[in-house]
């Protein structure tokens, strides 16, 4: 009996599924980023009116986000409560800056990140962008380890707590990175735009700065132990 030059067509309609569901998938996909991009171009037409109901629609949208970003990157709520406020008046002066071609939270978080900056200068600090990896930026590694990696520590939403108490010990440039790619879910480019840092330099900050997040929640972890807690209520050395 001749063999078979072609498989059985009972093979085809699972393919058509699976092409059917990957079309489906990039038509969705492509549907929302130009709903995003026209959500974008709305803000900007906004904010060169200077609306400003739509400045009160932009401030219920992001406060929450930003404020959290800002306490990260100066570490102390009331600075970052005058920075918040700040950042809105120049988004309120300086909104015919923004055309819409970038996400709005980039273009917000690039002007929250200047005022801190500015702010540094001011007080004769070191600039953010003068703050450098302790290692170097490096290329990018790949960080080797056992159980849940870093990432999925960050996530979980069990050791939220945890891991908002570490970031706060890490160094600004890793405390940074991690907190707009994990909390604010943006790109690593439109990190890097953020920052103003080439690309291999902000995988280079992810990958250090989550190699330094797991040590970090170990030693935090271990403080906080039954047995330490007994010794140290007890006043045992």
């Amino acid at each position: 009996m001749p063999g078979k030059l072609f498989p059985s067509s009972s093979v085809f309609p699972a393919a058509v599924t699976v092409n059917t569901a990957v079309n489906a998938t990039l038509a969705m996909s492509a549907a929302s980023l130009e709903a995003s991009h026209q959500e974008n171009l709305l803000i900007a037409r906004g904010l060169k009116r200077q609306d400003p109901e739509l400045l009160d629609q932009l401030i219920e949208q992001y406060q929450h986000r930003l404020m959290r970003y800002l306490t990260f990157l100066t570490g102390k709520r009331e600075v970052a409560e005058d920075l918040f406020q700040e950042t809105w008046m120049r988004v309120l002066l300086r909104g015919a800056q923004f055309n819409g071609k970038a996400r709005f939270d980039t273009w917000l978080f690039t002007i929250a990140r200047n005022l801190v900056i500015d702010l540094s200068r001011k007080r004769t600090m070191t600039s953010l962008d003068q703050l450098r990896d302790p290692e170097g930026d490096e290329a990018p590694f790949e960080i080797a380890m056992d159980g849940p990696s870093p990432f999925e520590q960050f996530c979980s939403r069990e050791d939220a707590a945890e891991v908002t108490a570490v970031l706060l010990n890490l160094h600004a440039t890793y405390r940074e990175v991690l907190l707009l790619r994990f909390h604010e879910e943006l790109a690593l480019e439109e990190i890097a735009t953020v920052t103003r840092a080439p690309l291999s330099t902000v995988k280079s900050r992810l990958y250090r700065g989550l190699a330094a997040l797991k040590p970090e929640l170990e030693r935090l972890r271990g403080e906080h132990t039954p047995g330490r807690r007994a010794a140290m209520a007890g006043g045992v050395q």
